[in-house]
């Protein structure tokens, strides 16, 4: 039985992935912004553990998780927490990208160096949920575009180090899925929304564990998904 840390697991892809590990009943540690959110997590999923750390706060993590509240040992470390706000450069203010960068590149950073004895211990895997925004960045999405790119190249250094402590490191770019933060997109930009013109979650999180469950001699490092016909 494996032994999985995800954040963002309240929505999203976040919660297919955590919802398709609790099916085949792995252990699942999930992160949550406050003890009421973790409360919320584990009624949801009820033979879950849990741990409060607030993402846009990426100072105060370490503080906030301890080494006695943390797993000893890591399968998989699963980055699916983001937050997007839509707007022209000059529209963008400072605070929108200092938010957008701490919860989306810093916290996954600072999440990561915290937990990495524990995946090295269990040779475990590190995957970031990135978008296609972190590939090529589109009118508006500036700041979010940014932080998702700056997610890549942490990506890539950290499989560059993390090599010879047996540590994989896989980043999913999904395109267009029937996520609340997709809604909220759609909205900012005035457009009309089919929830069937884009990827279920759940198809996503069928991704991410089949990245994981590789064997240990091979390493899917990029994996990118589209919206099928």
């Amino acid at each position: 039985m494996g032994i999985h840390l995800i954040t963002g697991a309240g929505s999203g892809i976040g919660a297919a992935v955590a919802a398709a590990f609790a099916a085949r009943g792995e252990e699942l540690w999930l992160l949550a912004r406050d003890e009421a959110r973790a409360r919320e997590l584990r009624a949801r999923f009820p033979d879950s553990r849990t741990v409060a750390a607030d993402l846009s706060e990426p100072a105060s993590i370490r503080a906030r998780l301890t080494a006695d509240a943390l797993p000893e040992r890591l399968d998989s470390l699963v980055h699916a927490a983001g937050v997007v706000e839509s707007g022209r450069v000059d529209e963008s203010s400072a605070t929108v990208w200092q938010d957008t960068l701490a919860v989306n590149l810093v916290a996954p950073a600072e999440l990561t160096g915290l937990l990495l004895p524990a995946l090295r211990k269990g040779r475990g895997h590190v995957v970031f949920v990135n978008s296609g925004a972190g590939v090529h960045a589109p009118p508006r999405l500036s700041a979010y575009a940014a932080s998702k790119f700056g997610l890549k190249a942490l990506a890539e250094s950290l499989r560059a180090e993390e090599y010879a402590h047996g540590v994989r490191v896989t980043t999913v770019y999904p395109g267009e899925t029937d996520t609340p933060m997709q809604v909220k997109l759609h909205d900012q930009f005035g457009l009309p929304y089919a929830p069937q013109d884009h990827m279920r979650p759940a198809s996503v999180a069928a991704a991410v564990v089949m990245a994981l469950d590789l064997p240990q001699d091979a390493t899917m490092s990029d994996l990118m998904l589209r919206p099928g016909c």
